[in-house]
């Protein structure tokens, strides 16, 4: 049974697929859109939703050392993330990405996608 089971494992163990999805929301963060499988995209929009509601609030201490948590890895997205992309989306509701389908991949006919941003 899979019950509340609410995550894809993706075929990884949780600390490699954890280190995944913030490497794939980093790059999303900083270059605007993300191409992968369909399965991976759906787990990177739902961590960059999240991040996306937590800077929200502002670029306080607090939300920018809890985010950091979140993303480790690299200032610069955590930079981007609360000057241009959190103020764009403050009077919206959620939904701040759109998942595009492609076609499959030729090589291992996997279902790909594209992740980018709504404009606001």
């Amino acid at each position: 049974m899979n019950h509340q089971n609410g995550r894809k494992k993706l075929n990884l163990n949780a600390a490699h697929r954890r280190s995944m999805i913030r490497n794939q929301a980093i790059l999303f963060i900083i270059e605007g859109t993300l191409v992968t499988t369909k399965a991976r995209l759906k787990e990177v929009q739902r961590f960059t939703e999240k991040l996306v509601t937590l800077a929200r609030q502002g670029n306080v201490f607090s939300v920018r050392r809890r985010a950091k948590a979140l993303l480790p890895y690299k200032d610069e997205a955590l930079d981007k993330l609360f000057t241009e992309i959190a103020p764009r989306y403050v009077n919206r509701a959620g939904g701040y990405t759109r998942v595009i389908p492609l076609p499959r991949r030729i090589s291992d006919t996997a279902v790909v996608a594209k992740l980018e941003w709504v404009l606001a």
